[in-house]
């Protein structure tokens, strides 16, 4: 007899997830600016910009998901060319030069205004602190995600095993065109990569998971059986992702409260181009090139939100290598950090609520 189908349905605490952040961000500002002594000892504890509590936490959100993949899926995935040219044109080809255009337009332009006042890069050449801000959110977009996008697509009913080779792919994309496409945008000649941050957080953030969850896989359903796997195993782990999800939501809020509570309008400055290019990027991908390519809707979901949501422990290393810890770089590398769960959890309601646009499995 055919092992029975899991349930994909959302559950209360899933259907709520939006009310779960709101509090989970109050409670990360509440906790970062009243024991601001806590939050730096946790925030510091970490290897190569890779903190310690953060892959905790992202490594307990995407395990429960490797159990779940059917790694057959992943051998089927890897020969479907269409949405993986299509991650990798709007990564490379399309998101670095509209992040540029867009972050220039409004912190150079729109909001210049408002963001007076220079820094002294560690070169000793002084600049405007809008291009600096700029300078961060480029790093943002040559910077695609590699690891929160499997959660992503788990929550929006994607196909888990094409995220994976998308984000592999990427992932070693990454390695060959990280550092030309950011001495160009930003002007740098030899722009410095962080090999160190890419590969450990490559293989923290997914070959750790990956491994465990292919053994855990292989292991129970040997034991057990694929009926007890899907119904029982499954049904005590899928809570996991979402409460570690939340707990990731609280640390980032926590570590970054003061910076908030201090410089309020200018993470909203710099906050409006980077959700502006998000949104675009993803519509860009999703309900453009995804149905024009008559996407299956599992395979559409994934394939434009890598595109949207980006890597930011490289872009902070990078940007603390290049400009300094408490540049307006590394600021506004930190802002992508704090509105990417939000704005990501908007398009996963966004991809849910839009199935019937596409061919494939609805649910």
């Amino acid at each position: 007899m055919a092992a029975p189908k899991p349930d994909r349905r959302l559950s209360t605490f899933e259907k709520y997830l939006s009310l779960w952040v709101a509090l989970c961000i109050i409670a990360g500002i509440l906790l970062g600016s009243t024991f601001p002594g806590v939050a730096v000892a946790l925030d510091a504890f970490s290897i190569y910009q890779i903190s310690i509590p953060i892959a905790i936490a992202l490594f307990f959100m995407i395990y429960p998901i490797m159990v779940k993949i059917d790694f057959s899926e992943v051998l089927r995935a890897a020969k479907t060319p269409k949405p993986v040219a299509l991650t990798l044109l709007v990564n490379w080809a399309i998101k670095p030069f509209t992040m540029y255009l867009i972050a220039t337009f409004f912190l150079g332009y729109l909001f210049v205004d408002f963001i007076p006042g220079t820094e002294i890069l560690p070169s000793g050449v002084e600049v405007e602190l809008w291009r600096s801000y700029v300078a961060g959110c480029i790093l943002l977009g040559i910077a695609p995600c590699t690891a929160m996008v499997l959660m992503w697509s788990y929550l929006a009913r994607g196909n888990d095993g094409l995220t994976l080779v998308m984000v592999a792919i990427n992932s070693l994309t990454m390695l060959v065109l990280y550092a030309p496409l950011g001495g160009f945008l930003l002007g740098v000649a030899a722009i410095p990569i962080p090999w160190e941050t890419i590969l450990l957080s490559v293989a923290v953030y997914v070959g750790l998971p990956l491994a465990a969850g292919y053994v855990t896989r292989k292991w129970i359903i040997a034991k057990k059986g694929m009926a007890w796997f899907e119904t029982k195993f499954l049904h005590y782990l899928t809570p996991v992702s979402i409460a570690a999800l939340l707990g990731t939501l609280v640390l980032l809020f926590t570590f970054k409260g003061d910076v908030i509570l201090a410089n309020p309008l200018t993470i909203l400055w710099i906050a409006i181009p980077l959700f502006i290019q998000t949104v675009f990027i993803f519509a860009l991908g999703y309900f453009v090139f995804a149905r024009r390519l008559k996407l299956a809707y599992r395979d559409a979901a994934p394939a434009g939100m890598i595109g949207a949501s980006n890597h930011f422990e490289v872009a902070i290393a990078t940007a603390t290598i290049l400009f300094g810890l408490g540049s307006g770089a590394a600021l506004a590398t930190v802002v992508g950090v704090l509105i990417e769960v939000p704005v990501m959890l908007m398009l996963v309601r966004v991809c849910l609520g839009t199935q019937g646009m596409f061919g494939g499995e609805a649910e």
